[in-house]
């Protein structure tokens, strides 16, 4: 059971029962609050998922114009209940208002990206090769290429963003707007969230005119694990740890009939700093701790792993600098023990040192934290330097010449995204060339954090920042995850229109 609930006895009409629940833990004060959400019974998960599968009937074939309607009244509904789901959230995350506000807002956006992308089109491509007269293979018959929904999604919501990866998050909006049905299993560190969030996104789509069971939420460990074991779940995604996400990778790979998974996992996004490319110290090191406490640094784009060149008086002025610096509460308990033995990992690399602390806090919480390592011995324990350290810490390594560098990158696993601070008259062709085979996304003189939500945004990379580099979980082409392509050899127009 997670670390947000527990086991109780349940009186029901015949007997009692025991049955586990979510239970809301304040991250400030460690103290629950609120009711007990119970965990879904495989009973009423079934139940949910013949819903489902009697929805996707309606839901695939809808057109495209119907679907963008449904998606706007839910972005609209939702806009509507911020004040109420942000107060919850921030409650249950501790991450703050004007934090989850932008974040609700952000989801509200993806919404409306992809219903105006249904309106206009860029969700319907058709490939069409005319009929041409002759033998194969120069003749052949019309080809008409679309693309049809999978069929029942299940979305793992993330801890860190109970909006835009939650129960209202890209997930949900890309899968909807592929044709799936979406059922969401949400993340016990915000239950309370996470419902009234649902509730808001079930009361628009009906009102919407849509059947009940084109979104559903559920409960629970043993409900996530049925959920993707499920056969009439046809394609899943996860937003999550390493180990969560390849224990759930498994499980839709070990089924009888295997399914689509795209996780997004750990991620350690190194930025490199070149002579040239730090003007300002003080500025540099300001920004750079800004990007790694943000979010009390529980974000999968922090820079864990800076590389910058010796001399400069970098660490100095990290040292300086964050021990004036205070960060949040982590989300929960279990988020403050990995990121405690993660830290112990780091520190086992030989000379490596903590340079500085911010100061502590009360609830789960552990002070922003800068460490730092010799190059030579960066070089020779590689694995250790990919240690993520989901938390406010970081990972500052001082270089002699670039070639050290380049040699850290080649060495390094796979990343969101890689960050290069350099000047236009540098010579980092080779460094590009390297960032570019193990992250999704290189920002030139921008730190990592913040994915900008746009049409042709890339959030995923070599494993393990995902399970597959070719999907994304961000931008218009996160469909791609939630339908395939299918050929109509030869049909009329008339007939080919009416497949969805």
């Amino acid at each position: 059971m997670s670390e947000q609930g527990g086991i109780a006895w349940k009186a029901d009409s015949e007997d009692a029962r025991q049955v586990s629940f979510s239970q809301s833990v304040d991250p400030r004060t460690t103290r629950p609050f609120g009711p007990r959400i119970w965990d879904t019974t495989p009973e009423d998960l079934s139940c949910i998922l013949d819903l489902s599968g009697a929805s996707r009937v309606v839901w695939a074939v809808l057109s495209p114009l119907a679907r963008a309607a449904a998606l706007s009244t839910v972005a609209d509904a939702l806009d509507a209940s911020s004040n109420l789901l942000v107060e919850l959230a921030d409650r249950e995350t501790a991450l703050g208002t004007t934090r989850l506000s932008v974040e609700l807002a952000r989801s509200t956006y993806q919404l409306r990206m992809f219903a105006s992308a249904l309106r206009n089109g860029q969700l319907n491509p058709v490939e069409l090769d005319r009929a041409a007269e002759g033998q194969p293979p120069a003749g052949h018959p019309e080809i008409r290429r679309i693309y049809v929904p999978l069929g029942v999604a299940a979305v793992f919501g993330a801890s860190n963003f109970p909006f835009a990866f939650g129960a209202c998050g890209g997930d949900v909006a890309s899968g909807l707007a592929a044709g799936c049905c979406v059922v969401v299993k949400a993340h016990p560190s915000h239950p309370q969230t996470s419902q009234a969030t649902a509730d808001t996104i079930v009361r628009a789509l009906a009102s919407a005119g849509m059947p009940a069971g084109v979104y559903s939420l559920v409960f629970g460990v043993d409900a996530g694990r049925r959920l993707i074991q499920d056969d009439r779940v046809d394609v899943a995604s996860f937003t999550g740890s390493p180990q969560g996400g390849l224990a759930l990778w498994r499980l839709a790979n070990e089924r009888d009939r295997p399914i689509p998974f795209f996780g997004e996992l750990g991620s350690v996004n190194p930025v490199v700093a070149t002579p040239s490319g730090i003007t300002h110290i003080q500025e540099f090191v300001s920004d750079y701790l800004d990007s790694l406490t943000l979010g009390a640094g529980q974000l999968c784009t922090n820079p864990g792993l800076l590389l910058v060149p010796r001399g400069l008086g970098v660490l100095e002025q990290v040292a300086s600098q964050l021990q004036q610096r205070d960060v949040g509460p982590l989300l929960n308990e279990n988020v403050l023990r990995r990121l405690e033995q993660h830290v112990a990992e780091l520190l086992t690399i030989p000379n490596s040192e903590v340079v500085a602390a911010g100061r502590e806090a009360l609830g789960w919480h552990f002070p922003p934290t800068v460490i730092t390592a010799p190059i030579e011995e960066a070089v020779q324990h590689l694995a250790i330097l990919a240690t993520e350290c989901f938390g406010p810490v970081g990972l500052v390594v001082e270089y002699g010449e670039l070639t050290e560098v380049r040699e850290v990158i080649s060495g390094m696993p796979g990343c969101l995204v890689g960050s290069l601070f350099a000047s236009e008259e540098d010579d980092v062709s080779a460094l590009v060339t390297l960032l570019a085979k193990v992250a999704g996304r290189v920002a030139w003189r921008q730190w990592p954090t913040g994915v900008a939500v746009t049409p042709s945004q890339h959030h995923g990379g070599p494993y393990p920042a995902s399970t597959d580099s070719r999907q994304t979980s961000v931008g218009l082409h996160s469909v791609e995850r939630f339908r395939r392509p299918l050929v109509l050899q030869g049909f009329p127009d008339v007939a080919a229109l009416s497949v969805g």
